[in-house]
């Protein structure tokens, strides 16, 4: 009997401490879950958590607030996952950083701007998120354009998030009004006295693009020779950038700044009215509509046009616009060589830049500067990159030029080359070349100068890089995709340079002793 008292005793215990912890676990959930409801509203999310000073008031401008159903969505609709373990994981995660930029950082040093690019924006924004309300991406009133681009991002899960094509879709972006910056009145005298529109000799000049308003300036660049490449001794070198070789070059003129939106467009004006239909693609690259098709989104991202540099053009565009610029000036103009480029970059200099300066100084890579500060002066004169670009382009001449009178040869856009890429290009090169125009064939093409993303290693003058085609046109639904505009790369553009002729060969031989003036 007494060991039945006992293991009644036992039941008893087993089960008052069954059902004291069914009531715990009831109660940690409820718990949890109204703390987990309790720091999902809007009001907690601007009040309490997000340090961006103006997100809510953009996301109540946005379609996903203001539209014509009246339906909301919230903050956690867009900026946690669809559900499962996973919402939980995420919340912990980004509030955990939310929470942490609040109490820790000075919110008037953070770069907000460069959290709404692509990159950034895929560690917030979940695809499973936008499927939970889009269930169907092929609802009834959709253009064929949409139609097109979602059957695209079917087929392409793997590469693809929505916010390729929605990035600005949550929050408000005000479309900028294209900017048009002409240089003020005593500055452009100034230019044109330095740049004479009708020069006797070989000399920096003005070209005035006919039938348009629009001139650009070209810079007489000296013929002679230079050190390619950089020394194993320079920071954050790359093995492609050497062996370091001597190239002679001839005279040459290189655009003063990169081609802006206001040359641009018109190219793509008077292409639209004459000869559309003239320059038909090689066989195999054929385009929906051949010529300058229109653009698949905003080539300029929202940013203003003008004088800011033309981006977005793939490198076939770019050669179609020198081909142009050829026939209606009767000059020959065509996108520099590698050689050129970075011999008009130096111009005379043999450091890392063409001012004085080192990379482990001026880079962010460095966990010393991280913690102790990034030297930024005088790189931050002459460049627009990661360390003052806001993470946008800028109106072209803004910056100190080079001791030759170019400017943005260092950041603000990359610039496409007329060479193949080839990373033991300089290998096969040789020394004492003369006037060389890099590999014979190829799948890729240089880029070279660094952009307003860079870092300060890629602005060095030896610094290389390349299209990639392929990744630069993920975004584009079209079949076959644009040859003329890429979809995913928003920091490459181009100069011109134009060729010495028969009629102006009186050009200096060697660099004159400290450039000359703009």
């Amino acid at each position: 009997m007494m060991s039945g008292l006992k293991n009644a005793g036992l039941r008893y215990k087993s089960l008052l401490i069954f059902v004291v912890g069914i009531a715990i676990g009831v109660a940690v959930l409820l718990s949890g879950k109204a703390g987990v409801d309790a720091t999902s509203g809007d009001k907690f999310c601007d009040q309490a958590c997000h340090a961006h000073p103006d997100a809510t008031q953009n996301w109540i401008r946005s379609p996903h607030y203001s539209n014509k159903s009246g339906v909301v969505v919230h903050c956690i609709d867009c900026h946690l996952p669809g559900g499962g373990a996973e919402y939980y994981t995420e919340k912990a995660r980004l509030g955990g950083q939310d929470i942490y930029g609040k109490l820790f950082k000075d919110l008037t040093k953070i770069n907000w701007q460069s959290l709404q690019t692509l990159n950034q924006a895929r560690t917030f924004t979940y695809d499973s998120a936008c499927i939970r309300c889009h269930a169907n991406l092929f609802s009834a009133g959709l253009s064929k354009k949409g139609a097109d681009a979602h059957l695209h991002y079917q087929r392409s899960k793997d590469k693809m998030r929505c916010i390729n094509c929605h990035l600005h879709t949550g929050h408000f972006r005000g479309k900028q009004a294209e900017e048009v910056q002409d240089e003020g009145v005593a500055q452009e005298q100034e230019l044109d006295k330095a740049f004479p529109a009708s020069p006797k000799a070989f000399q920096s000049y003005t070209e005035l693009i006919p039938g348009s308003t629009v001139k650009f300036r070209m810079v007489a660049v000296p013929g002679g020779s230079f050190k390619m490449g950089s020394p194993e001794s320079e920071s954050y070198r790359h093995a492609d950038e050497g062996p370091v070789h001597t190239v002679k070059l001839s005279p040459f003129w290189m655009g003063r700044v990169e081609v802006t939106w206001k040359e641009y467009e018109t190219y793509l004006l008077q292409r639209g009215n004459t000869g559309r239909n003239r320059d038909v693609p090689e066989a195999g690259k054929a385009d929906a509509v051949t010529g300058p098709t229109p653009p698949y989104g905003s080539p300029d991202q929202g940013w203003g046009r003008g004088t800011r540099p033309a981006i977005t053009m793939t490198y076939y565009s770019a050669t179609k616009y020198c081909e142009w610029l050829s026939q209606i000036t009767g000059k020959k103009y065509r996108l520099p060589t590698e050689a050129e480029w970075e011999y008009a970059a130096r111009a005379g200099a043999q450091s890392p830049y063409f001012f004085a300066g080192d990379p482990s100084s001026f880079t962010s890579q460095r966990w010393l500067n991280r913690l102790f500060g990034v030297k930024t002066a005088p790189l931050i004169d002459y460049a627009w990159y990661q360390g003052d670009s806001l993470d946008e382009s800028h109106p072209t001449g803004t910056t100190k030029p080079n001791g030759w009178g170019l400017e943005d040869m260092l950041g603000n856009v990359r610039e496409f080359c007329r060479d193949w890429y080839d990373p033991e290009a300089y290998a096969h090169m040789g020394d004492g070349v003369t006037d060389p125009s890099g590999p014979e064939s190829g799948k890729e093409h240089v880029v070279r100068g660094g952009s307003y993303r860079s870092d300060a290693v890629d602005l060095r003058c030896a610094a290389r890089d390349h299209t990639r085609e392929e990744e630069w046109l993920i975004t584009d639904p079209q079949s076959p995709k644009s040859i003329w505009w890429y979809s995913d790369v928003t920091d490459v553009g181009f100069r011109v340079v134009r060729e010495m002729d028969g009629g102006a060969r009186t050009a200096v031989s060697q660099p004159a002793e400290g450039g000359e003036e703009r």
